[in-house]
C-alpha cells in the first residue's frame, strides 16, 4: 500500500503515525496491498474553498474525502481490486477547535477523522441511522484497536 502525506497546514503533523494508520486500516478493511492513498493536511482557507467548491457549504469542515477508483472493502483472503482509493483532506486547525469541545487531544480528532475520511473513500457513508451507526462503530473499533496496537499513543 502506499499512502502519500502532504502537511500544507503550518501545523506540526506525524506523518509517521498517520502512514500507520492508514496501512493498519486498510489491512483491516483488506484493501489490496498495492492501493493508494493520499493524506493532505491543509490550512483554513484552502478547506474553506474545498468545503464551498464541493458542498456547497460555507465555512472551513474537519474532513473531506475525495474517492478516485470506487474501490470497496474486500475480505479474508479476497482483497479488493487495486488502484487509486482516493484523496482525504484535513484541516488540523478545525480538528484543534474540535478536540479542545469533546476533550481529547488534536492528535487523536486527526486520527479519527482520517479513519473516517478511509471510510467514506471506501463507500460508507452516514446519511441514514443504520448507516451512521454501522460506519461510527467501524471506525471506533478501528481506532481503539490501532491505538492499544500502538500503545495508545
Amino acid at each position: 500500500m502506499s499512502t502519500e502525506i502532504s502537511n500544507e497546514s503550518g501545523h506540526a503533523v506525524d506523518e509517521v503515525e498517520f502512514a500507520a494508520l492508514a496501512r493498519y486500516v486498510l489491512d483491516q478493511m483488506h484493501v489490496h496491498p498495492q492501493a493508494e492513498l493520499s493524506i493532505i493536511f491543509v490550512d483554513v482557507p484552502a478547506m474553506t474553498e474545498l468545503h464551498v467548491r464541493w458542498m456547497d457549504e460555507p465555512g472551513p469542515t474537519d474532513v473531506m474525502s475525495f474517492p478516485m477508483d470506487e474501490l470497496r472493502p474486500g475480505s479474508e483472503g479476497s482483497p479488493s481490486e487495486e488502484g487509486v482509493l482516493g484523496d482525504i483532506v484535513v484541516c488540523p486547525e478545525v480538528a484543534t477547535n474540535q478536540a479542545r469541545e469533546a476533550g481529547h487531544s488534536a492528535q487523536e480528532e486527526m486520527l479519527l477523522l482520517v479513519t473516517h475520511g478511509i471510510l467514506h473513500l471506501l463507500g460508507f457513508d452516514h446519511a441514514e441511522p443504520e448507516e451512521r451507526e454501522e460506519m461510527f462503530e467501524l471506525q471506533r473499533t478501528l481506532l481503539l484497536t490501532f491505538l492499544a496496537g500502538r500503545g495508545g499513543r
